[in-house]
């Protein structure tokens, strides 16, 4: 079943209308008809409803089941990753978004291989934010998670001060028994950060700055994962860990 977002205001009584883009999508890329039914979600809810009307503007749909299915996690994951080449990135992104994470948020870190002037990064989070509606749309989430502005370490380490648990894959002589540690403080309703070095990993005082701020040293195993490995990894951690435990 298709899901599409809409804003608010997008509802009268029952009814939703769809434009735009999405409307279009509807119409001509997928030739569905009336009577199809489909998710509409707004506002962080997932309706199931069925398709009363199609024109070139709009598509009207009438809500059968509210609160159709519920797909977001018990607590909000924010991804700091810090920036890799652009495939990569996007690759992170859409899997991120997958598994169920609320926010990714690039950060500018000392051994990054990517250096984005200003111009360059209006125009990727454009491209990462379309990135991230698609998988939403195609996991059925409930919300579109949202890509931030690119963030220096600092910015990045500020924000995610104060976060109910915030986690740093790094160097752990104790091994996964303090990674299951860490995710036993989880709890429901919590903001979890996780903080993800580029290809080129951390400098050591970027590390310091994450201890400052909270981090706790976390493994991800015996193994050196690449960047993306590691953010899709730590992502799925905490995924399957608020899902069986919360």
């Amino acid at each position: 079943m298709y899901n599409f977002f809409v804003n608010e205001g997008s509802r009268a009584g029952d009814i939703f209308t769809v434009t735009g883009a999405d409307c279009n999508h509807i119409k001509n890329v997928l030739r569905m008809r009336e009577g199809e039914q489909i998710l509409v979600s707004e506002g962080g809810k997932s309706h199931l409803c069925e398709i009363e009307s199609i024109s070139e503007a709009a598509v009207t749909a009438k809500v059968l089941e509210e609160n159709y299915r519920e797909t977001e996690l018990p607590v909000k994951i924010y991804l700091f990753q810090g920036l890799p080449k652009s495939d990569k990135m996007e690759l992170i992104i859409q899997k991120a978004v997958e598994l169920g994470v609320y926010e990714i948020v690039p950060v500018e870190m000392h051994r990054s291989v990517v250096k984005l002037d200003e111009k360059k990064k209006e125009s990727r989070r454009a491209r990462w934010q379309a990135i991230a509606e698609s998988a939403a749309k195609q996991s059925k989430r409930n919300v579109i998670p949202t890509v931030c502005d690119v963030l220096s370490y600092k910015q990045a380490m500020e924000k995610a001060r104060g976060m109910g648990l915030f986690l740093v894959p790094y160097e752990n002589e104790r091994g996964m028994a303090a990674t299951k540690e860490a995710l036993a403080k989880m709890a429901r309703g919590m903001d979890i950060g996780i903080l993800i070095g580029p290809e080129g990993g951390f400098e050591p005082k970027e590390i310091d700055l994450a201890l400052e701020a909270g981090g706790e040293c976390i493994s991800l195993g015996a193994r050196i994962l690449r960047t993306e490995t590691a953010a899709i990894a730590s992502v799925a951690m905490c995924m399957l860990h608020a899902e069986t435990e919360l």
